[in-house]
């Protein structure tokens, strides 16, 4: 695990935690806003219009309707970013870093609309006379770059498990068991079946079932995070004040956060947007190509709506939820998972300003190169399960864990461990009080209001119907790439790959998995960015079209 560990930090070093990451991805669509003059706002309500069902002629080509490829899409991008991302976002940034997910996504919806005009302009017919489309077709098609196209299918399929099945299924699991004690190999085993009889049935199935899914799930999300708000009003404006106070110069400390720099709220802010709304990374275009539509530019219009609905309303929603609640600063009684547990020599205390700003540093995206916090490397002297000597701190959930006590077999430890590089070696179980992220976290929040802990069971609904629809948006986009790279005999295994690992996710570390999320992710952003921006001017041509052939016609009764 050391090893895995090891290489996925790498990759997400040179990848998405780079600091050129965030300029990149925000950067292109900061570009088309300008060059296409913010879409984002001229065409919102035209969007809306085509949406409604206006504007298209019944008889266009394609497999699905406008809104059918809207909610496929969005079932893609609304799931456990959306509860789990935010609070990991928050969790690792602070309030900072919901700043950079709406910058994020403002910008993303222009992305967005230009990654699914362009790919709706190259999409095919497969053998079987079923639509296909995405980057890899304007990438070889357009652009003429076989070699990128190839590249990008081999991305989104390892993106489809990496992001679209494991964080997903990992979540959905942790959530149902924090709520109603029930096993997670026992969630993901019977989830598992579940997505294997929806997926079978290719798109058609796949629209129908999220074309429903997603507005109940949309719903009653909105209206338990409502209720929470509400329970904590005198909150909500102090923590919009926050998150803008704190945009440009990263969180302070508060409570048992240690607080977060601004380049490292800045990254966490926009890697998380991009996993919430996918603007960029090339995974709607997908969903988007089997559109009945016979002007490109009106399933990109449609598509800007994405980023707006997904995180300018429901992740805000939730990242109020979080801050305005405040668990986010507060230590909660739970297990450590050996990923996010680090031992260091001496003894810290978050009263003290001087350790704080020491633990700041040690924790930050570039550690300082005379990081006086040290990894403990020590033979641990452990009594009841509490570390009598060396002098040490447990570090847990970038937060100083306390009440720490280490677990054999289910019982409090007697006798000596051993550290290495901060990591304890053994087959041991550590627990205590920390902060908590992810699904836990806005758990926890849900619970702080008129609901009580009845709040929970909306999350775990809710993360059910998010982390389901998004795994089976995510397995047509890496039928469509298996498609493009080996033909249509080559679903039928990946499906399988795609059930299996679903139900193995549902038990393994939960950072672990995020890790491996954010590294497909800019896997897949890098060349899709860099291919539309090659196409800027093939884009601008199709909106001309659009407004020349569709718009001055009146619209379909």
């Amino acid at each position: 695990m050391n090893a895995v560990e090891n290489i996925l930090k790498f990759l997400d070093n040179l990848l998405g935690a780079a600091p050129y990451f965030p300029y990149v991805l925000l950067g292109v669509g900061l570009f088309f806003t300008f060059y296409l003059g913010f879409p984002q706002i001229r065409y919102f309500n035209e969007a809306w219009r085509i949406l409604l069902g206006r504007r298209t002629r019944p008889d266009a080509e394609g497999d699905t309707s406008h809104f059918q490829a809207l909610t496929t899409a969005l079932s893609g991008t609304v799931g456990t970013g959306n509860i789990g991302g935010v609070a990991f976002a928050i969790f690792l940034g602070g309030p900072a870093a919901l700043f950079w997910m709406w910058a994020t996504a403002f910008l993303g919806m222009t992305t967005k609309f230009v990654e699914v005009t362009i790919s709706h302009k190259y999409r095919i017919k497969d053998e079987n006379g079923q639509i296909a489309g995405g980057p890899m077709y304007y990438m070889e098609r357009g652009l003429h770059m076989k070699w990128l196209a190839i590249a990008f299918a081999a991305f989104t399929v390892i993106s489809a498990l990496g992001s679209g099945n494991l964080p997903q299924s990992n979540s959905l699991a942790a959530g149902v068991e924090a709520s109603f004690g029930v096993p997670t190999w026992m969630t993901g085993l019977v989830l598992a079946l579940l997505l294997g009889t929806v997926i079978i049935g290719g798109i058609r199935r796949i629209a129908a079932v999220t074309s429903k899914i997603v507005p109940f799930m949309g719903g009653l999300y909105t209206l338990g995070a409502f209720a929470v708000i509400a329970s904590n009003i005198e909150n909500v404006v102090p923590s919009f004040v926050s998150v803008f106070q704190s945009a440009f110069t990263g969180s302070a400390a508060a409570g048992g956060f240690l607080g977060a720099s601004f380049a490292y709220a800045f990254n966490k802010g926009v890697n998380r947007g991009l996993f919430s709304n996918e603007a960029g990374q090339g995974s709607a275009p997908i969903a988007h190509a089997a559109a009945r539509a016979d002007e490109p530019a009106s399933e990109g219009m449609v598509s800007l709506l994405e980023p707006f609905i997904d995180t300018l309303i429901i992740c805000t929603l939730t990242g109020l939820v979080i801050l305005s609640s405040g668990v986010w600063k507060e230590k909660f009684e739970n297990d450590f998972q050996r990923f996010d547990t680090e031992f260091v020599e001496g003894e810290y205390l978050e009263t003290n300003p001087e350790h704080v700003t020491l633990l700041f540093r040690h924790l930050d995206l570039n550690p300082p190169a005379d990081d006086p916090v040290r990894s403990l490397n020590a033979t641990l002297s452990v009594s009841a399960g509490s570390i009598v000597s060396p002098p040490s701190t447990v570090l847990h959930n970038r937060s100083i864990a306390l009440d720490v006590v280490i677990e054999q077999a289910g019982m409090p430890y007697t006798g000596v461990a051993q550290v290495i590089a901060g990591k304890l070696q053994g087959d041991f179980n550590v627990r205590g009080k920390s902060l908590l992220h992810s699904v836990p976290l806005t758990t926890e929040a849900f619970k702080r209001s008129f609901l009580g802990d009845y709040g929970q069971y909306i999350v775990s609904v809710g993360l059910v119907l998010f982390a389901f629809s998004t795994a089976i948006a995510w397995s047509y986009y890496g039928d469509r790439a298996m498609t493009y790279l080996f033909g249509a005999k080559s679903v039928t295994p990946f499906r399988v790959v795609y059930v299996g690992s679903f139900f193995i996710a549902a038990i393994v570390d939960t950072t672990l998995v995020w890790l491996i999320s954010a590294v497909t992710l800019a896997l897949m952003a890098l060349p899709n960015l860099f291919g539309i921006v090659l196409l800027r001017k093939e884009m601008k041509s199709s909106i001309d079209d659009y407004w020349q052939n569709v718009a001055d016609q009146p619209d379909d009764p």
